[in-house]
């Protein structure tokens, strides 16, 4: 609207120095012919179809107000049940830490316990090498120290005028070649001795 007024505008005055210079008129009147503006007709179509009814294409808005609430409704039951979770497995994760502090606690004290329990095998098992070394050591001593006895006796029996029927080892081995003594025999043998010296 105010482009045909400017227009306008600019037409009258520059008609009014024409007419006066001598120019004719056409015996037709002239029309003034004005352009539509192209963007001013897009706006006043815009404006007027805003205005307007349009057809129902889609839902309304009461409709879909109510649709978007029933889904605000869902998603918030759906992170409702969802923080309800994450507590419970935040909840789960701390008390599996506690367990595994303890856990841990109790895996350390068992390894110091069994270091220990294997020091303490470690020595034992030397110990019973030493006194099996000391035993071995030993029967050899006291075999030494029975035959040592065995001999004061002899002498001290034929000292007293016994008679002793004194048999070698050698004499011992022709006569059984496959028995051995055992320690319980020695022991008969040593007391039976004894009670013959007496």
């Amino acid at each position: 609207m105010q482009t045909n007024k400017k227009i306008m505008f600019f037409l009258i005055p520059s008609l009014l120095v024409l007419l006066p210079t001598g120019c004719s008129l056409p015996n037709k009147p002239v029309e003034v012919v004005f352009l539509p503006d192209s963007t001013q007709e897009q706006q006043n179509a815009s404006v007027a179809k805003r205005f307007q009814n349009p057809a129902q294409k889609g839902p309304t808005v009461v409709e879909s107000a109510i649709e978007l609430s029933e889904k605000y409704a869902k998603l918030s039951e759906q992170a409702a049940v969802l923080q309800q979770k994450n507590h419970a497995s935040t909840a789960e994760n701390r008390q599996l830490k506690e367990q595994v502090a303890a856990l841990k606690a109790q895996s350390q004290q068992m390894q110091k316990e069994l270091a220990e329990a294997n020091d303490l095998l470690v020595e034992m098992r030397i110990e019973l090498n030493n006194w099996k070394v000391d035993i071995l050591g030993f029967r050899d001593e006291m075999r030494d120290a029975d035959k040592a006895q065995l001999q004061a006796l002899l002498k001290i029996l034929n000292i007293l005028g016994g008679e002793v029927k004194a048999e070698s080892a050698q004499d011992k081995e022709v006569a059984h070649p496959n028995t051995e003594l055992t320690e319980q025999d020695q022991t008969d043998a040593r007391s039976a001795r004894n009670n013959n010296v007496r």
